[in-house]
């Protein structure tokens, strides 16, 4: 389950995260009652990312303008949501900007510390610089040092980081979190570090026993979407959902699709360090119990998202970073290789009938590559998957160095075939 911005800072007051003054608006006729001093930030309250470049955060002076910039976010659609609740929040000058993150890896059965000297919107640069650490054995302030000095800080803020880290830490552990990020946490000309933004996940079996979910004031669409949870694990209180990441580039030649924005961070990091530029993202969540009409829900968001990447110019290897049941797993495989064998009968009985079928679903301006690309593939539960039958286009990866071995080979392989015919 994952939490609003004012719902995780509720969460970093309990542990002494240092955020700003702030109250929660229902309606654009509280602004008047505001009682923090302006300059104010107002921010939409979605689960939706990318909410300032969709103008859901706003930077007001005054009432007159704080209550026009508060209708228009109630009012303002962010990836398909509309927001229950406002944040006004007290402006903060923030001299630069990091970030701070810890993600339970399923694989490796332990936290990862990750962290960035570079927060903030600007995701290229959040990525190019990310770095990370395993905690593998019982957590100590040792790690926040160890990922702060990594970034490239220095002096007072290694110790002043590492205090945060050891704070987040704390908290991914007290209240059975999935995922707890800071970005950005802002550092001011005094070296005083904010927690100017926030994101928690909470591990969907532990919601029943965590008190503090109690005492968070959820939304509406949070209590519809939570409520089977809550009571008893027998119900489903989710869809499968998938959206683009804002990750786009145009002269990539790879395509992620991960279970989680965490796991599409590192993927995409661990490429790049490659001199691997992904053209594109895709998040594929699912909340769902393994049953099979749910397995069919989830099959059919697959299919959509393969739909869709057919109009990307070019791709040479679709990455699939997923963290899933081992049913779930079967039925991705079971979806790919049905998605491979019928490019390749509609690519050996009719090839112009499918470039055009191609053509038709992409902007008028691109021209389309019949040729399909390769897939790897990377599974939580991949040990029991070995008697499947695969597609020659499939290739698995047992680990995420692996992944992005596999694809470098891709990669390799497809531009020494180009020279070739040059």
């Amino acid at each position: 389950m994952e939490l609003l911005e004012y719902q995780a800072k509720e969460l970093f007051r309990t542990v002494g995260i240092p955020v700003l003054p702030a109250q929660t608006i229902q309606d654009s006729r509280q602004i008047k009652q505001l009682q923090i001093p302006y300059p104010v930030v107002l921010k939409s309250q979605v689960s939706s990312g990318g909410r300032g470049k969709a103008g859901g955060v706003r930077f007001v002076a005054n009432t007159i303008d704080a209550i026009a910039a508060a209708r228009s976010i109630f009012n303002l659609s962010i990836l398909g949501e509309y927001p229950e609740v406002i944040l006004a929040e007290a402006h903060y000058n923030a001299e630069r900007e990091l970030f701070l993150a810890i993600v339970l890896d399923y694989e490796l059965r332990c936290p990862v510390l990750l962290g960035s000297a570079y927060g903030g919107m600007n995701v290229n640069s959040l990525l190019s610089n990310l770095k990370y650490v395993v905690v593998n054995t019982e957590f100590s302030i040792f790690y926040g040092r160890k990922l702060a000095a990594s970034m490239g800080l220095s002096g007072e803020l290694i110790s002043s980081v590492s205090k945060i880290i050891a704070k987040m830490f704390s908290l991914f552990q007290k209240q059975d979190l999935d995922l707890i990020e800071i970005n950005p946490l802002g550092v001011n000309v005094h070296g005083d570090l904010m927690a100017l933004d926030g994101k928690i996940k909470i591990n969907d079996c532990a919601l029943a026993r965590q008190p503090v979910i109690e005492a968070l004031n959820f939304s509406q669409q949070q209590i519809q979407s939570t409520q089977g949870s809550l009571q008893s694990r027998t119900q489903d209180f989710s869809q499968v959902s998938w959206r683009w990441l804002d990750w786009q580039n145009k002269t990539g030649k790879v395509a992620l699709v991960c279970s989680s924005f965490d796991a599409a961070l590192l993927t995409w990091d661990l490429l790049q360090q490659k001199q691997i530029l992904p053209a594109c993202g895709v998040v594929l969540e699912n909340s769902l119990i393994p049953e099979a009409s749910n397995l069919e829900l989830y099959r059919q968001n697959l299919q959509e998202i393969l739909a869709e990447l057919e109009s990307k110019v070019g791709l040479e290897a679709i990455v699939l970073n997923i963290w899933e049941t081992e049913a779930v797993c079967r039925e991705i495989l079971h979806a790919i290789t049905s998605y491979c064998a019928q490019r390749e009968e509609l690519a050996l009985t009719n090839p112009t009938a499918m470039a055009k079928s191609e053509e038709s679903s992409f902007p008028s301006s691109e021209v389309i590559s019949v040729s399909s690309p390769r897939f790897v593939v990377r599974l939580l539960n991949q040990a029991h998957l070995s008697n499947l039958s695969l597609s020659k286009q499939i290739c698995l990866s047992s680990n995420l160095e692996q992944l992005v071995e596999s694809v470098a080979s891709i990669m390799n392989t497809e531009t020494d075939q180009s020279q070739d015919l040059g």
